[in-house]
C-alpha cells in the first residue's frame, strides 16, 4: 500500500504526473448535495416571497384606507395629501411611521392656503376645497407639503410668516417638524432628471471611453512581458531615492537650526505640546527623523541584497504570466461571465428581499385627536363605527397605520430574510470561486504542457470550466460556505454594533470591536486560503480540505517567496490600474468638459459634465480590475505550479523541470540531456 506524505512534507515524485489530472472523480459530494438542497430552498423562499409580497407598498404612498395612490381606481391621483400636517409633529410618528391624521390620494397638491371656514362661504373655493376631502368620489415624493420658503432667517409659507389653521394663527416654522417627520422631501428630483438626460446624450461616448480602457488594459498586460523587470527595479530605485532625499532634507534642516535661539533644547525639556509644529523648530526632532530614515534605508538595502534573487523570480513569473495569458486569450473575457452570474445572484437577492419586506398585510389602528383609551388599538375600517366610542373617543378614526401581520408566515419572516442574505453570500462566493478554479485549471494546463503549442487543450478555459462544474461543485460549495458563514457573522456583528450605538458599556463596545477586527482578519485569511485551495483542486482533483492543507504548507515552506511575489505583483497591478484610470479619465475630462477646442464641436451639450466623467472613471477602474484579476490569478497559479515543479522534479531525464528556460536561468538550474 502506497504511503501518503504527511501534511507539511514535500511531495514524493510521481512519474505519471503530467499536469492537471484528467481522470478525476467527484469531490466533497455531501457538500454538493447540501448546496443543491439549499438552492432549491432558496427558490422556494423566492416563490413564497413573490406570492405574498407587493413592491407597491414601498413604491407608492398609501392613504388612510390602505389604497395605493396612483394605482387602480386611484390611477389619476398619484399624490398623498395630509389633512393636518401639524399632527405629523407628534412623537408617535417616529414609533409607528404614520401621521395621526387622515390622508387621501389627490391628483395634484393644493396651491393655495384655505380652511373650511374660509372656503364654505364661496362656491368656487368650496369646489376646490372639497376635491381634497375623503368623501369626494371622485421621483416623486408623492406627498403634498406646504410650500415653505425663507425671508432672511424667517421661515415663510406662501410668502407669509403666519397662517390660519382654522382655529388660531400659527407661525410658519411650526410646519417644519411635521414635514420632517412625515417624509424626506426629495429636492433633488430635477437634478436626477438632468443627470438622466445627460446619460441619454453621452452614453455612446461613455462606451467609447470604456472601450479605450479595455484596449489599454490589454496593452498593459502585453507590455508586462517586456517591461515588468524594468518597472520593478525603477520602483525600487525610486523608493531608495525618496528615502535618501528625506535624509538629505532632514540634514539640511538640522544644520540650518544650529544657531537658532531655543532650537538646541531637548524634546524631554520641551515636553508635550498641543501644537505639533513647535517640534519642527527643535534640532533634536530633525535628528530623530534622520536616524529613523537612515535605519529604514539600511533595512531596504539589506533586504534588496538578500532578496534580489527572489525579486528576479517574481519578475520572471510575471513575464511568464503575461505569456500564459497570451496563450489563453479567452481568459481575459471570463470576468464578463462571472459578472453576468453575479448580476443574476444580486438581482435575485434584491428582488426576493423587496418581496419579503412587502409580504406583510395592512394594519389599521384607532387614532384620536384627544386622550382615548382605545387609541392605537387594532381596528377593521369596514366595520369600524365611531359612534360606539363616542363617550370616550368622540373624534376617533380607523386609519391605516403600517404593514404587519400575525400569521405564522409573518412571524418567521425575519428568518426568511436571514436565509435570503445567507444564501446570497453563499451563491456570490460560489460564483467567484468557480471563476478562480476555472482560470487556475486553464493556466495550470499551460504550465505543465511540455510543448505549449501541441500539448495544451484546444479550448483550455472551456475544458477547465467543465471539469470544475462536473467534478468539483462540492469543493466550490464547501469553500464558499465557510466564507459565507464568516461573512454572515460579520453582518450580525455590524447589526449588534448599530444597536449598541447609544450604549454606555465601554467593555461591551471594546469586546465587539475586537470581535469585528478578528473576523475581518479571519475573512481575509479564508479568502487567501480558498484561492490557493481552488488552484490545488484544479491541478490534482483532490477534495477541498486536502487541497487547502497542501496549498497552505506548500506556501509556508516558501513564505519569503510568497511575500515578495505578492507585494511585487500588487504594486505593479496598482500602477497599471492607476495608469489606465488616469489616462482614460484625463481624456474624458477634456472631451466632456469642453476645455479643449478640438472637442468642442463633437462633445455633447450637458447639464453636468462630471456625470459621464465619473461614470468613465468608475467603469475604467472595474474594467482594469477585471483584466488584472485574471492576470493576478495567473501569477498565483503559475507560482504554485512553480513550487510544485521544484519539489517534484530535479532536472534529471526522468524528472525534468517543466518551468521556462528563463526561470531555470534565474534559479541557476538546468535540465540534464538524455
Amino acid at each position: 500500500m502506497e504511503e501518503k506524505p504527511k501534511y507539511g512534507e514535500p511531495k514524493k515524485f510521481d512519474p505519471d504526473f503530467k499536469g492537471p489530472i484528467q481522470n478525476r472523480g467527484c469531490t466533497d459530494i455531501v457538500c454538493c448535495i447540501f448546496f443543491i438542497v439549499a438552492i432549491v430552498g432558496y427558490v422556494a423562499v423566492g416563490i413564497l416571497a413573490w406570492t405574498h409580497g407587493d413592491p407597491r407598498k414601498v413604491i407608492y404612498p398609501t392613504d388612510s384606507m390602505g389604497q395605493y395612490c396612483g394605482q387602480g381606481t386611484l390611477e389619476k391621483k398619484p399624490l398623498l395629501f395630509y389633512f393636518n400636517m401639524m399632527k405629523c409633529a407628534s412623537p408617535m410618528v417616529l414609533l409607528e411611521f404614520q401621521c395621526p391624521t387622515p390622508q387621501v390620494c389627490v391628483e395634484k397638491c393644493p396651491n393655495r392656503t384655505m380652511t373650511l371656514v374660509t372656503a364654505i362661504g364661496d362656491k368656487q373655493d368650496w369646489e376646490y376645497y372639497r376635491s381634497f376631502c375623503r368623501e369626494d368620489p371622485g421621483v416623486k415624493v408623492r406627498r403634498c407639503f406646504p410650500s415653505l420658503g425663507k425671508k432672511g432667517e424667517v421661515i415663510t409659507v406662501g410668502d407669509q410668516e403666519t397662517f390660519n389653521d382654522g382655529e388660531k394663527i400659527r407661525d410658519a416654522k411650526d410646519l417644519v417638524a411635521g414635514m420632517k417627520n412625515a417624509t424626506v422631501v426629495m429636492e433633488g428630483r430635477q437634478v436626477a432628471m438632468k443627470i438622466f438626460e445627460d446619460y441619454t446624450k453621452s452614453w455612446y461616448w461613455i462606451l467609447i471611453c470604456l472601450l479605450i480602457a479595455v484596449v489599454l488594459s490589454l496593452i498593459f498586460i502585453v507590455l508586462l512581458r517586456y517591461l515588468a523587470g524594468i518597472m520593478v527595479w525603477v520602483m525600487i530605485v525610486m523608493v531608495i531615492a525618496v528615502v535618501a532625499y528625506g535624509i538629505v532634507h532632514c540634514s539640511v534642516k538640522y544644520v540650518s537650526l544650529k544657531d537658532t535661539p531655543g532650537a538646541n533644547i531637548t524634546l524631554q525639556q520641551l515636553g508635550f505640546q498641543p501644537d505639533f509644529s513647535v517640534y519642527l523648530h527643535i534640532r533634536q526632532t530633525w535628528l530623530a527623523f534622520i536616524i529613523i530614515l537612515a535605519i529604514l534605508e539600511f533595512i531596504i538595502i539589506i533586504l534588496l541584497i538578500f532578496l534580489r534573487n527572489r525579486i528576479r523570480i517574481a519578475v520572471e513569473l510575471m513575464k511568464e504570466a503575461s505569456r500564459a495569458v497570451g496563450y489563453v486569450m479567452s481568459s481575459l473575457f471570463y470576468p464578463i461571465f462571472t459578472f453576468f452570474l453575479l448580476t443574476i445572484v444580486i438581482a435575485y437577492w434584491g428582488v426576493t428581499a423587496v418581496f419579503l419586506s412587502t409580504s406583510s398585510e395592512p394594519v389599521y389602528k384607532v387614532f384620536n385627536e384627544t386622550v382615548c383609551p382605545h387609541a392605537r388599538e387594532t381596528c377593521i375600517p369596514e366595520v369600524f363605527i365611531p359612534s360606539v366610542n363616542d363617550p370616550y373617543c368622540p373624534q376617533s378614526e380607523c386609519l391605516f397605520a403600517f404593514y404587519g401581520g400575525e400569521t405564522p408566515y409573518h412571524k418567521y419572516l425575519i428568518f426568511l430574510q436571514f436565509y435570503n442574505v445567507f444564501l446570497f453570500f453563499w451563491c456570490a462566493n460560489f460564483v467567484t470561486a468557480l471563476g478562480q478554479m476555472t482560470l487556475a485549471g486553464a493556466f495550470a494546463s499551460y504550465y505543465w504542457a511540455p510543448n505549449k503549442t501541441k500539448d495544451m487543450p484546444a479550448f483550455p478555459l472551456c475544458a477547465s470550466l467543465g471539469r470544475s462544474l462536473r467534478y468539483h461543485t462540492g469543493s466550490l460549495a464547501f469553500g464558499s460556505l465557510i466564507l459565507a458563514i464568516v461573512q454572515i457573522i460579520r453582518v450580525l456583528l455590524e447589526y449588534i454594533d448599530h444597536k449598541l450605538k447609544g450604549a454606555q458599556n465601554k467593555f461591551a463596545k471594546f469586546l465587539l470591536c475586537c470581535m469585528k477586527c478578528c473576523f475581518w482578519c479571519l475573512e481575509k485569511f479564508i479568502k487567501f486560503l480558498n484561492r490557493n485551495a481552488y488552484i490545488m483542486v484544479a491541478i490534482y482533483g483532490k477534495n477541498f480540505c486536502r487541497s487547502a492543507c497542501d496549498a497552505f504548507f506548500l506556501l509556508m515552506r516558501n513564505v519569503i517567496r510568497v511575500v515578495v511575489l505578492d507585494k511585487v505583483t500588487d504594486f505593479i497591478l496598482f500602477l497599471g490600474k492607476l495608469l489606465i484610470v488616469g489616462l482614460v479619465g484625463i481624456f474624458a475630462f477634456f472631451f466632456f468638459s469642453g476645455h479643449t477646442d478640438a472637442f468642442k464641436g463633437t462633445a455633447p451639450s450637458l447639464h453636468y459634465y462630471w456625470v459621464p466623467i465619473l461614470t468613465v472613471l468608475v467603469g475604467s477602474y472595474f474594467i482594469a480590475h477585471g483584466f488584472f484579476s485574471v492576470y493576478a490569478m495567473c501569477v498565483d497559479t503559475l507560482f504554485l505550479c512553480f513550487l510544485e515543479d521544484l519539489e517534484r522534479n530535479d532536472g534529471s531525464p526522468e524528472r525534468p523541470y517543466l518551468m521556462s528556460e528563463k526561470l531555470l536561468n534565474v534559479l541557476k538550474k538546468k535540465n540534464q540531456a538524455n
